[in-house]
């Protein structure tokens, strides 16, 4: 079992930045691909990034490309999305997750542990 816990969220406006920041503990999670999705209320939840397990492999949605990054740090189990640029539409909860095959996909079925998720609210 792998337990994540998401920190950062908050309130900021429109143009503004927010780090979030995902810490995994229980089984080592060094070979899982990492993700973010995010769920606003009404909608289905939706790929944001994932990172692979070296580090060098990332995805991105297309709303979101050019202006989040996510990364991580396998020594502290830990991983990041850093969020510039953000808009409304960005507001939601966002989960973190675990992938323990070590896909590099938005496929949000082949993630098999999550957090319980950070709200974002983006204010115009």
């Amino acid at each position: 079992q792998v337990q994540l816990v998401e920190s950062g969220g908050g309130l900021v406006q429109a143009g503004g930045s927010l780090r979030l920041s995902c810490a995994a503990s229980g089984r080592t999670f060094t070979r899982y691909t990492m993700g973010w999705f995010r769920q606003a209320p009404g909608k289905e939840r939706e790929f944001v990034a994932a990172v692979g397990w070296t580090g060098s492999s990332t995805w991105y949605a297309d709303a979101v490309k050019g202006r989040f990054t996510i990364s991580r740090d396998n020594a502290r189990n830990e991983i990041y999305l850093q969020m510039n640029s953000l808009k409304p539409e960005d507001s939601a909860l966002y989960y973190c997750a675990a992938d323990r095959l070590g896909r590099v996909s938005g496929n949000r079925n082949y993630y098999d542990y999550w957090g319980q998720g950070t709200q974002v609210t983006v204010s115009s």
